[in-house]
């Protein structure tokens, strides 16, 4: 418990302001993922101003970087998850493809998400 409290003290001792991104919604990890299972296995992918909520994880997207004749944004990743803290960069950019959808780069992996709709209110 206390390395979980230490890392949400952490978290909220990161200077970073919540700002929605161009590429806030809800992500399907696979064509047959459940949109309202964020955050589990079989379940999506969401980015809410200015988080990313991963599998078991969460990041703050800090310090973007617009990419030079890309419709594409580089991140600072500030996460954590299964009581660990880290940084990574990581690329987010639009799907050319896939209307909605987006690509996400991280070092070594590059990840393609198409968007889940919305909920009908």
């Amino acid at each position: 418990m206390g390395c979980r409290f230490a890392s949400a003290l952490a978290l909220l001792l990161v200077p970073a302001l919540a700002v929605a991104t161009p590429y806030d919604g809800t992500y399907r990890q696979s064509a047959n993922s459940e949109c309202l299972l964020v955050g589990a296995d079989g379940g999506s992918l969401k980015i809410d101003d200015g988080i990313f909520y991963g599998v078991e994880m969460e990041c703050r997207m800090t310090r973007p970087v617009t990419v030079v004749s890309m419709d594409a944004t580089l991140y600072t990743m500030r996460c954590s998850g299964s009581d660990q803290i880290w940084t990574e960069r990581a690329m987010v950019m639009k799907d050319a493809e896939v209307e909605g959808g987006i690509i996400m780069i991280w070092d070594g992996y590059a990840f393609r998400y198409s968007r889940c709709d919305e909920p009908a209110e």
